[in-house]
């Protein structure tokens, strides 16, 4: 094959990628059907997409950069806490709060990305980790600003547009979060599908051949954690916006901790991996935790060992094994 013809192949496989496939709209009608389906488990549904969007803001760092981190957690607060606050004080218009937490947690992102895209391995993680750590610190002292281990408390935000009220049945929390939800993974699929995200997927795979192809490594990095960080607050700001409050643990380890453990059972560098593994992670979670409040993470932490040693990339990855494998079965009893 020539060099012209593999380069017409190369922009034709591309070009499929980037296309909607048959299953896409399959799976945004099904998270429309949830509201249908499971009325009262509507705020059950909305905690499910605020925790995917945050998952989905990792996989953009992790899954498609390859930069590891142990603290996203950070921005995640930010952007909860900056949306409580201005509640909190008097401004609790929805939009403009969710954008004030997206914002700000970019302008953290950016403040970071000076220091990680300077280090690897496990120094990035300890890096990452010990930034959350600071933060969380600070945010369980200054208890008079953020609650500290009470929480953010006495939030009201306003009516959504001036019109729909935040319900206690979560109807409005529900559309809200599924529309800006399904916006912001358009931006993401918009960024994985563009050579910005085919350099973020070299970099993913050979970090110190990037820049012999021409490509700014330590620039995409900051960019790319800049926008995943945005996306990270953004997530933390619906999620205050739906319950009406702040927990410190919004800020806390564990919670960067579950976010990882969606992305390795739904999979990494896969857009949908993070809707997977945060939908069966939460509903698993909230079953199991009914059955065995005390012991619940036994089985949690089984399910992802049996997960691991078993799929190739989460459970994405299986289902495309299992589609691949039946797509060659088909073609051999074909040719017989």
């Amino acid at each position: 094959m020539t060099t012209e013809a593999q380069t017409t192949k190369a922009i034709a496989d591309f070009r499929a990628q980037v296309r909607w496939q048959w299953y896409e709209p399959l799976f945004w009608l099904g998270a429309i059907a949830w509201y249908f389906l499971f009325p009262t488990y509507l705020p059950l549904g909305t905690q499910i997409l605020c925790a995917a969007l945050f998952a989905l803001s990792l996989d953009l760092i992790l899954g498609y950069g390859g930069i590891v981190s142990l603290g996203h957690t950070t921005f995640f607060g930010i952007g909860a806490y900056t949306a409580g606050l201005l509640a909190k004080h008097g401004w609790g218009e929805p939009i403009t709060c969710l954008l004030a937490g997206g914002a700000l947690a970019a302008i953290a992102g950016w403040i970071c990305s000076f220091v990680i895209v300077r280090v690897q391995g496990v120094a990035l993680l300890l890096v990452t980790l010990g930034i959350n750590l600071v933060l969380y610190e600070a945010a369980n002292k200054a208890y008079t600003i953020t609650g500290g281990a009470d929480g953010l408390q006495g939030i009201e935000f306003w009516k959504l547009f001036g019109v729909f009220d935040y319900d206690i049945y979560g109807r409005v929390s529900f559309v809200y979060t599924l529309a800006v939800v399904f916006v912001l993974f358009l931006v993401a699929r918009r960024i994985v599908h563009s050579p910005f995200g085919l350099a973020l997927k070299g970099m993913r795979e050979n970090w110190k051949r990037m820049p012999a192809l021409g490509a700014a490594l330590r620039r995409h990095g900051a960019l790319i954690f800049v926008l995943s960080a945005a996306i990270a607050g953004l997530s933390g700001a619906l999620l205050a916006e739906s319950v009406q409050f702040v927990a410190l643990d919004s800020l806390g380890v564990q919670r960067s901790v579950d976010v990882l453990t969606m992305l390795i059972v739904g999979g990494t560098g896969v857009l949908y991996g993070s809707f997977v593994g945060a939908t069966v992670y939460m509903v698993v979670r909230d079953q199991l935790a009914d059955l065995n409040p005390a012991y619940w993470y036994f089985w949690i932490g089984l399910i992802l060992v049996v997960i691991v040693l078993f799929t190739r990339n989460g459970l994405v990855g299986a289902l495309s094994d299992a589609t691949d494998w039946l797509k060659r079965r088909r073609g051999g009893g074909t040719a017989s």
